[in-house]
């Protein structure tokens, strides 16, 4: 918590009062070895003694994840460079939010109590979380967002049958006409995609920050990677690489929810064999233009 802009209770229409005029954000920490990162709240504070998640609340202009990254080092000592920010999960009261950012650790950190509101940091197994004495709404919370602890949104896009489904000149250039599709989709990758636009079915209060993979073929194979878009070259047909991308991610990641976006048909029965969730190209280019920075594209 801050004292300045965001401080200060509001009076729900829930009837309840909550911390933070503009809402506030708390990161849900994983690390694969040693499970959730939890904070005990001090006494003093708003629902005192009891185990919740870093966090606070939002400053004005700024996002629920880049709160929740800001609050979680000012209280644990944890950067924000050292998580990546997978999903989001909003509690919704109309007059106040409260949005619970979900993130994996890029490296192994060493929280360390930076300030009074905690007492104590640990790190618990998922499976023992509610063994702890747990703040109320985070315990009413918990089983939805345990669901989808540590899983990732993967994005796997045909690059050939996407770009052709725009008829924007790409048969001048095909490369040319793939590397505006990866900016476009580092774009993406740095703002989100709500899940129902994605073709998940776990409701519209879940946002994705997406791991993109895109499928080059033919003349677009020499096109280069993003630090936020991976390029995969098919060194012949590319619907059998997607094919194989999709087979990798999920033996890598068995949980993952990984969405192809094509229109062909054939590739989209092989790769809703492997427990793909597909998109349509049409319905890509609407997200990535929803996105676009304004005079943009």
């Amino acid at each position: 918590m801050l004292v300045g802009e965001s401080e200060g209770f509001v009076q729900c229409s829930c009837g309840r009062q909550h911390w933070g005029p503009h809402g506030a954000a708390g990161l849900l920490l994983t690390d694969p070895r040693r499970g959730v990162l939890l904070q005990h709240r001090a006494g003093w504070t708003h629902h005192g003694s009891t185990w919740a998640l870093p966090g606070g609340a939002v400053l004005p202009g700024e996002t629920p994840a880049e709160a929740a990254t800001r609050e979680t080092e000012e209280e644990t000592t944890v950067a924000p460079e050292a998580v990546r920010v997978l999903s989001s999960s909003v509690e919704d009261h109309g007059t106040w939010r409260y949005t619970t950012v979900l993130a994996a650790v890029r490296h192994e950190v060493e929280p360390r109590i930076a300030n009074t509101e905690s007492t104590a940091l640990h790190w618990v197994r998922p499976d023992e979380v509610e063994t702890y004495e747990l703040h109320r709404d985070f315990a009413a919370a918990w089983p939805a967002l345990r669901r989808q602890l540590g899983r990732q949104l993967v994005l796997v896009v045909d690059a050939a049958n996407v770009v052709g489904a725009r008829p924007d000149g790409w048969w001048h250039d095909r490369a040319g006409a793939t590397e505006r599709l990866r900016d476009r989709l580092a774009v993406l990758a740095g703002r989100g995609v709500g899940a129902t636009s994605v073709g998940l079915d776990h409701g519209v209060r879940w946002f994705w920050w997406p791991r993109i993979v895109l499928v080059t073929e033919g003349r677009a194979r020499g096109v280069g990677a993003l630090e936020d878009v991976e390029v995969v070259a098919a060194p012949g047909d590319g619907d059998d690489t997607v094919v194989e991308t999709v087979a990798r991610l999920r033996a890598s990641g068995s949980r993952d929810h990984v969405v192809v976006a094509t229109a062909d048909r054939d590739l989209r029965g092989r790769v809703g064999e492997l427990g793909s969730t597909l998109l349509g190209p049409a319905e890509l280019w609407r997200i990535l233009d929803r996105t676009a920075p304004v005079g943009q594209w």
